[in-house]
C-alpha cells in the first residue's frame, strides 16, 4: 500500500485547505503588489464602430503603456498610454490606408493618441474608474476607463474599455460627420499584462 493510498479523509481535506491557502496567498500576493512592467507583446487595443448600423472591428498593434498602480491603493496610480494611430488593422488594407488620412485620424500631423490617467478609484463591486484626458488629433477630452485586474502568474492582467465620442476629436470629417453614416460613438477595449517592479 502507498503512502498516497493510505490517507484518510481528513488528512485529504488538510491538504486540499493548504492548496487552497497557497493559491489565496499568490492572489493576495499579486494583489499586494505594485505593478510597474506592462508586457509590450501582451498588450492590445481594440475597437468596434458602426458604419451604417454594421459593426467595424480593428485594432491597434503599436501600443506603449507606462503604468504604475498599487491595486491596495489605486489613488497612488500613474498611467500613460500611447497609441501609435498608423498601426491600425481593420483587415482591410484599403480602409487602413483611408483612416490614416486628414479626414479621419490624419497620422501624418498626429501620429499617437494619449491617455494620461489624472485620477483612478476603487468601485464598490471591485472594479477600478480612471479618469484623465484622451488626446487625438490635437484635441483633448476627458474620459472615463472601467477596468478590472486578473492576477495570473507573477503579474497581473488588466482588462476594460470606454466609450469613444469620435465627433468631437474630428475622426471622420465632411461626409463622414454624419453619425446616421457612421455612429459617433465607438466602443474602445484594452487589454494589458503587468509585472510588479523591483522592490527597493
Amino acid at each position: 500500500m502507498t503512502a498516497t493510498s493510505r490517507r484518510t479523509p481528513g488528512t485529504r481535506l488538510i491538504l486540499a485547505l493548504g492548496s487552497s491557502l497557497l493559491a489565496l496567498g499568490s492572489l493576495s500576493a499579486a494583489h499586494a503588489a505594485e505593478f510597474t512592467q506592462v508586457s509590450a507583446d501582451k498588450s492590445q487595443i481594440t475597437f468596434v464602430s458602426k458604419q451604417m448600423n454594421v459593426p467595424v472591428d480593428g485594432r491597434f498593434k503599436r501600443v506603449d503603456a507606462q503604468v504604475k498602480f498599487d491595486p491596495a491603493k489605486p489613488e497612488t496610480a500613474q498611467a500613460k498610454i500611447e497609441v501609435d494611430l498608423a498601426s491600425i488593422d481593420t483587415g482591410n488594407a484599403e480602409a487602413d490606408g483611408e483612416v490614416k488620412g486628414k479626414p479621419w485620424f490624419n497620422t501624418a500631423a498626429f501620429p499617437k493618441a494619449v491617455f494620461t490617467a489624472a485620477s483612478v478609484k476603487k468601485l464598490a463591486d471591485g472594479r477600478f474608474e480612471a479618469h484623465g484626458p484622451l488626446s487625438i488629433k490635437g484635441i483633448s477630452r476627458d474620459v472615463v476607463a472601467v477596468f478590472t485586474v486578473r492576477p495570473e502568474g507573477n503579474g497581473a492582467w488588466f482588462d476594460g474599455g470606454f466609450t469613444l465620442k469620435r465627433l468631437p476629436y474630428k475622426i471622420g470629417e465632411g461626409s463622414w460627420s454624419d453619425p446616421s453614416v457612421v455612429a459617433d460613438d465607438v466602443q474602445v477595449k484594452f487589454k494589458f499584462y503587468a509585472l510588479p517592479g523591483a522592490k527597493k
